[in-house]
């Protein structure tokens, strides 16, 4: 090899080496720079600030959105090459969304992914007989009203369920709209999921209990429910009431009476009340009350479905938060004077 021909080597070696180099410090660069754009808080003109995804944007819509909405962080093409990174193709879920202060660029792709739109969230919280469900409701902000006004039998037939009374039919438990939503539209997914849950309960129930049909289990259930807030108690609650159906004795139970004097109820119930004859008073009336009194939860459903063996026909509050069972009125005479005296 000739001199000329070593040095031309050499060279190439060289600005092969720089290249090399420069390319691994440029990538380097990259991905340092990525990282500051991804970790970095945008810069917000106001928080939080609003925007939304409509049906078919992808990030190439989203991104003017954001733009128009003041958010200048990076060029389009590190967002671009961040969403890449992390597989968002397809994935940003049409809603209204609010990104707050100190909220990252990776932190809002991830939002978009998740489909975390700016939501309203509402809690059915378990024993809320429908009146109050209504004036919750009601409360929320945000939502677009469409329940105000109308009677509880309009409002069932609003939800596809004409001549279904609405006690007892929404189930407990949290759900989510997007702002602007119905108000409607909780009770329609509150609907749905009592639907299903009361179909499971019903179907995988002790055929032994004296129940006909799973509207029954669903008002005993409501008694269940108002009747204990203590979970292991639900079972044995539901299995003294089963007993007394099979034996032909009126369950007797105040949260009946309390729900047949409505919004009379003033916190007391005197011996009238327990007197008077009404289809919930079951002082008065044989079997069950011709609905349910309360929306009781899955823990309640499952409970009366399955209700505890025993020989207790009676209770009483222990002054605890629990209650005392008994098998014979004798027995439940003691525990009423024992707990007198412990007053």
């Amino acid at each position: 090899m000739t001199i000329d021909a070593m040095a031309s080597r050499t060279q190439w070696k060289m600005r092969f080496g720089l290249l090399l180099i420069t390319a691994v410090l440029a990538v380097l660069w990259l991905a340092l720079e990525m990282r500051r754009f991804a970790e970095t808080p945008m810069l917000l003109p106001q928080a939080p600030v609003e925007f939304s995804v409509q049906s078919g944007d992808g990030l190439n819509r989203v991104l003017p959105k954001l733009r128009a909405a003041g958010i200048s962080q990076g060029m389009d093409w590190q967002w671009k090459l961040l969403a890449q990174r992390l597989q968002m193709a397809g994935r940003i879920h049409i809603g209204n969304y609010a990104i707050e202060d100190r909220t990252t660029p990776i932190q809002l792709l991830e939002k978009l992914a998740r489909g975390d739109t700016d939501r309203v969230k509402f809690t059915l919280v378990e024993g809320r007989n429908f009146r109050q469900l209504l004036a919750e409701l009601k409360a929320l902000p945000d939502l677009n009203d469409d329940i105000s006004g109308k009677t509880a039998e309009a409002i069932m037939v609003q939800l596809g369920r004409p001549g279904m009374h609405p006690e007892g039919r929404f189930l407990p438990d949290t759900y989510f709209l997007n702002k602007g939503d119905a108000m409607s539209a909780i009770l329609q997914q509150a609907l749905t999921a009592m639907d299903t849950a009361l179909a499971s309960a019903w179907s995988g129930r002790d055929t032994a209990i004296p129940l006909k049909t799973a509207d029954e289990l669903l008002i005993m259930a409501s008694i269940v429910e108002k009747e204990t807030g203590i979970a292991e108690e639900r079972a044995l609650i539901a299995g003294v009431f089963m007993r007394r159906l099979q034996k032909g004795m009126r369950l007797e139970t105040d949260p009946t009476v309390i729900y047949g004097i409505g919004e009379a109820y003033d916190g007391d119930i005197r011996k009238k009340d327990l007197q008077t004859l009404t289809p919930y008073n079951t002082y008065r009336i044989n079997g069950l009350p011709p609905t349910p009194i309360a929306m009781p939860g899955k823990a309640a459903l499952t409970a009366t479905a399955h209700p505890a063996a025993g020989d207790a026909l009676f209770f009483m509050a222990s002054g605890d938060g629990g209650h005392v069972f008994s098998a014979t009125y004798d027995a439940h005479r003691k525990a009423v004077a024992d707990y007198l005296k412990k007053r």
